[in-house]
């Protein structure tokens, strides 16, 4: 698979992802049963493990790691407060306001790292 095609699947896979999450996190907010369907629980693990796997793909094949280039060290550091942010957002957080909160945290972060990768730079903004 050429250089080009992965990194589409990678784009694809963060739009779908960030789409996904902003769709869960609006079920959330509005108490929404559909939060608790199979395919809301499914999905999202699908698009996230083929985004992963996308991801190390292009480092593989571009020879740029996490640790060695500072804006792929950010993107990292991004995605994990991304990830415990959105824990909170949809699972953890115990009131209806903290997972408000958290959502707006993880989106934050989602936006962060969708600048990084577009500009290269881990302070873009």
């Amino acid at each position: 698979m050429s250089y080009l095609a992965v990194k589409h699947l990678h784009v694809t896979c963060v739009v779908l992802s960030g789409l996904g999450f902003c769709w869960r996190g609006w079920w959330m907010a509005r108490g929404s049963a559909r939060l608790k369907a199979r395919a809301t629980r499914v999905w999202p693990h699908v698009i996230d493990t083929v985004l992963l796997g996308s991801a190390l793909t292009l480092a593989w094949m571009s020879g740029q790691y996490p640790f060695a280039n500072g804006w792929l060290t950010a993107k990292v550091i991004g995605l994990l407060i991304y990830i415990v942010c959105g824990a909170m957002a949809l699972r953890r957080a115990p009131t209806q306001t903290a997972r408000l909160y958290y959502l707006a945290l993880a989106l934050l972060a989602y936006g962060y790292i969708v600048g990084v990768a577009l500009t290269r730079q881990p302070f873009w903004f």
